[in-house]
């Protein structure tokens, strides 16, 4: 049988114990302030599925940033619960960049993007190509497997140019400033330069989902 001494000391350890947990979840409460580290949307944008928790990454294949950031994209995807929807989303501010945007609903439509996405970015960065055409861009598909014509029809489709659309309508709903950024929730959007870095911006993403995870369980 353990001593009043020992239960009390027990007692004490679990009082601090349970007061610094609480300090730690305060202070990560307090790690990111809203104007800070990431941005509150003035208006929200409406998500794809509402009954997930939407994380939007937008990029642009030419952004050499962007290319670096795939790797730790690729790493923190694979632990999101399955409760988050992600998925990218293509900014573009150019005609060029919307030839590239056309590139990625076409791997998506023809489903062959995880084949294309990363050798999409290491033609424009690795090799410096400018991709700037479908016929600059085709090869890149049918090395995936994917047919002259299956490509050429999908590229130019009604569906691909609408998503196209929807693409650069969301991004100026997001204010995007810059690739890549990260928006959660329709709600948040996060940059590099904001969040101190990319890894950061992936510590505020979690930070953002949890939040928004609590506030749906309130629900």
């Amino acid at each position: 049988m353990k001593s009043v001494a020992t239960r009390q000391l027990l007692l004490a350890l679990s009082l601090l114990v349970s007061f610094l947990g609480l300090t730690a979840g305060n202070a990560t409460a307090a790690q990111f302030e809203a104007g800070k580290h990431y941005e509150v949307l003035p208006q929200p944008v409406v998500t794809r599925d509402p009954s997930k928790i939407e994380v939007v990454e937008v990029f642009w294949y030419g952004c050499i940033h962007c290319f670096h950031f795939e790797p730790l994209i690729e790493a923190w995807t694979a632990k999101l619960g399955p409760d988050v929807d992600f998925h990218g989303s293509p900014g573009m501010w150019n005609v060029s960049m919307k030839v590239h945007a056309q590139a990625y609903f076409t791997a998506e439509a023809l489903g062959v993007l995880d084949k294309v996405h990363l050798p999409l970015f290491r033609a424009m960065n690795d090799e410096k190509k400018h991709l700037a055409t479908a016929e600059e861009i085709e090869p890149i598909f049918t090395a995936a497997g994917v047919s002259k014509s299956d490509f050429e029809d999908t590229f130019d489709s009604f569906g691909v140019a609408n998503q196209v659309a929807l693409a650069d309508s969301r991004a100026r709903s997001y204010r995007i400033q810059g690739t890549p950024e990260i928006v959660v929730n329709g709600k948040y959007r996060i940059s590099a330069s904001q969040a101190g870095g990319q890894a950061e911006m992936l510590k505020v993403a979690d930070f953002l989902i949890a939040q928004e995870r609590a506030a749906k369980a309130r629900k």
